[in-house]
């Protein structure tokens, strides 16, 4: 299948790249690059293969041919191109945020403007596909890196009445590749090193997606504080999401619940001691688990992914596979590389 990237110079770009070069059904045939249109693959990607490869402009009237097309392009650069490439056949998952939110009251609240094309949102799958099927989809948004932490640790659980999502409480900590790769002052190495900070506190954009998320999922309507954390670490995300317990009994009934979830699926594994970053790092897995405070009466559910694969173009590419009516676990890491 003839594969595209619009967005190749940016991490997530280069993830995707390594991934659909190793892919036995995607064809990547072309690679867009806004500021690095003209220069060749090495520039930005000096770690992947074949770094002569071109670098070309983005535009949908380039992409002849191609069937399926992966935009990983800052907010606002997705919409009207990600909508056109859909209406011309074309399969698309935007790892970007323009379609990612269901109404245009959400999207405001989230991004604090009007969406360019406001009859789109809700039209495009939301693509978490352990919580949310892919079945006959052609245009996806792919969900953000903190969003997909917090819904596969807790939206089982309140779904399964264990969890209460009043006053739910979502901490996370972010590596700095979270952040993109755009040159900013306060991601220099002397900003962040030997530090942690919180960030976006009360008015994180990810946070409207939580609470959408876990709206589709559970119904009903639902309310959760949010609050990033930057940590001195490249890649790698951990929630912990704080809620009421709702009738648990022992800890054994939060696993079940989530085990009944995930049992089928290949990336999201329930363990028993509380994840870590570097044993997903390098990998499309999710770890989860949950633990009963009985002192409080309250659940504590965990996820550890890499923001880049599982937060991003791993989970872009496992929608695909479902979308193309592949093997969603195709040319996607299992094993972590760190020990």
């Amino acid at each position: 299948m003839k594969t595209a990237i619009l967005g190749a110079s940016g991490y997530a770009g280069g993830e995707l790249i390594k991934l659909i070069d190793a892919h036995p059904e995607f064809d990547l045939v072309y690679m867009g690059a806004h500021s690095h249109a003209g220069g060749v693959l090495g520039d930005v990607h000096p770690h992947l293969p074949r770094r002569d490869r071109p670098l070309q402009p983005i535009g949908s009237e380039l992409l002849q041919g191609v069937e399926l097309c992966f935009l990983g392009l800052p907010h606002g650069a997705s919409a009207h191109l990600g909508h056109g490439l859909a209406e011309a056949g074309v399969k698309v998952v935007d790892l970007g945020s323009d379609f990612r939110l269901d109404t245009p009251e959400r999207y405001r609240t989230a991004y604090g403007g009007e969406h360019p094309l406001p009859g789109e949102l809700g039209r495009w799958r939301y693509g978490l596909p352990e919580l949310f099927s892919m079945a006959g989809a052609d245009r996806v948004a792919s969900p953000g890196c903190y969003p997909t932490a917090v819904l596969l640790a807790a939206a089982p659980l309140v779904k399964a009445g264990l969890m209460s999502s009043i006053g739910m409480v979502a901490d996370c900590l972010s590596g700095v590749s979270g952040a993109g790769r755009a040159l900013k002052e306060e991601l220099l190495f002397g900003a962040i090193d030997e530090g942690v900070r919180a960030y976006g506190v009360t008015t994180h954009r990810h946070r409207p997606e939580i609470e959408m998320g876990l709206d589709k999922y559970v119904g009903g309507g639902h309310s959760i504080t949010f609050t990033p954390h930057l940590v001195p670490m490249q890649r790698g995300i951990l929630a912990t999401v704080t809620g009421r317990a709702s009738g648990v009994a022992g800890r054994y009934e939060l696993l079940d619940a989530l085990t009944a979830v995930y049992v089928d699926g290949p990336f999201v594994e329930v363990i028993d001691q509380p994840p870590q970053t570097r044993w997903v790092v390098g990998s499309n897995r999710a770890l989860v688990t949950a633990y009963l405070d009985d002192r409080t009466d309250s659940v504590i559910a965990m996820c550890a992914i890499d923001n880049l694969l599982k937060g991003a173009a791993g989970q872009a590419v496992q929608a695909a596979n479902l979308i193309c009516g592949l093997d969603e676990g195709l040319s996607l890491p299992l094993a972590g590389w760190m020990p």
